[in-house]
């Protein structure tokens, strides 16, 4: 049974998969909200589209950027981390983006995997519904753990999650930290504060 992550919680992924882990999946998914009240009555709102874009910034120990995965570059340049491509709308069921994690092949100068979600259209989270991260063995195709992303405000990116090292095993801490900007390079600073 997967874990339900709140704000803030770390676990350790091979603990709670029952052993350990080689290949992991970070999925995103979200719909377009629904128009309610005068929105709905008076027609406004509905039908439209919202690209949402799931982004992976590599860190070194020294809190430095390697190297980012997403939709411009969908490989990581060793190869260990695999973008799956943009979903341009989030309609459909399950995961609407997703990042193919090789642990094993992640460098070790490697120390964090940040996981990041912004509105490349600019429309803010008041403008989605049902957003999820979630964390999935590839191997067995068990979800591990999920984190429900917070939906309202007018912030249109955040901060996820994070996976990392430590004492030789991979964590993940579900941030769930509220930021703006239409492109990961927009929320290093947010990134490089969660580290």
């Amino acid at each position: 049974m997967p874990v339900d992550l709140v704000k803030g919680q770390r676990i350790s992924l091979e603990k709670e998969a029952g052993g350990s882990l080689s290949r992991v999946v970070m999925g995103l998914g979200w719909d377009v909200a629904q128009p309610r009240g005068l929105r709905k009555m008076f027609g406004g709102g509905g039908g439209e589209s919202i690209d949402l874009d799931a982004s992976c910034v590599m860190f070194d120990g020294a809190g430095q950027p390697v190297d980012t995965i997403y939709y411009s570059q969908l490989r990581s340049k060793d190869g260990s981390i695999v973008h799956t491509g943009d979903n341009l709308t989030g309609e459909g069921e399950g995961d609407d983006e997703q990042i193919i994690v090789d642990l094993t092949r992640v460098p070790q100068n490697v120390e964090a995997l940040m996981f990041v979600v912004n509105s490349f259209t600019g429309q803010d989270f008041s403008r989605i519904e049902n957003a999820f991260c979630r964390i999935v063995d590839e191997g067995t195709g068990t979800e591990v753990a999920r984190y429900e992303l917070s939906g309202g405000g007018n912030h249109n990116a955040q901060v996820m999650a994070k996976l990392y090292r430590q004492g030789g095993e991979w964590k993940m801490h579900a941030i769930g930290e509220n930021t703006s900007g239409r492109t990961f390079r927009d929320l290093m600073p947010a990134m490089t504060a969660n580290l």
